[in-house]
């Protein structure tokens, strides 16, 4: 797809068409996100689908998930005009941190930080990464802003797979994500 072109009609997910499938093997995500985020049109499509259900909410800070959930998160930010918070993988931060471990969606073992300073007690954060797949990434994030005093005021990505980590996030938080009804039985089946 031509990264200029832009559909005469844009409903909700016509951006999906810009991911390109992996290439690479069983140690990678199914799809790829990143082209979507080259095409300015797409990508803020993508954003307002996202934000839509968050509109009038009482959001403080959005964070966003190493590292792919550090594009769409920052966009946010800067669109609902908020702070941007990194939630980072074990490692990168230099400051006072919090860990927590999780299993990733191959299920490899990691440990993910958060700054101490970061999250007030009641904090609203607004959690998003670009796709939550087993939902361990997802729910690691919302352990360490719980454990600090914040409070998640919903999370956000472009695909929330059906799994049982999904349902588990859907079943207690306000979320957001971009897959049409129609469409969700071929992403949750990764085709």
């Amino acid at each position: 797809m031509d990264l200029c072109h832009v559909p005469a009609t844009r409903e909700k997910g016509w951006y999906l068409a810009l991911m390109a499938p992996n290439v690479k093997g069983p140690n990678y995500a199914w799809l790829d996100p990143s082209r979507l985020y080259c095409h300015p049109q797409g990508l803020q499509d993508c954003l307002a689908d996202l934000l839509q259900p968050f509109q009038g909410d009482a959001i403080d800070m959005v964070a966003g998930i190493d590292a792919m959930g550090f594009i769409l998160g920052a966009a946010a930010a800067a669109t609902l005009r908020k702070g941007f918070l990194a939630i980072r993988k074990a490692g990168h931060l230099c400051v006072q941190t919090e860990a927590q471990p999780y299993s990733d969606y191959s299920g490899r073992q990691k440990l993910m930080e958060l700054r101490t300073d970061a999250i007030s007690p009641g904090l609203r954060i607004l959690l998003v990464d670009q796709w939550v797949e087993t939902g361990g990434t997802m729910r690691a994030a919302i352990e360490l802003v719980e454990r600090l005093g914040g409070v998640v005021a919903g999370v956000a990505a472009i695909c929330m797979e059906n799994s049982e980590g999904g349902r588990w996030i859907q079943e207690r938080y306000k979320c957001s994500h971009c897959v049409p009804p129609r469409l969700q039985p071929r992403f949750d089946q990764h085709q």
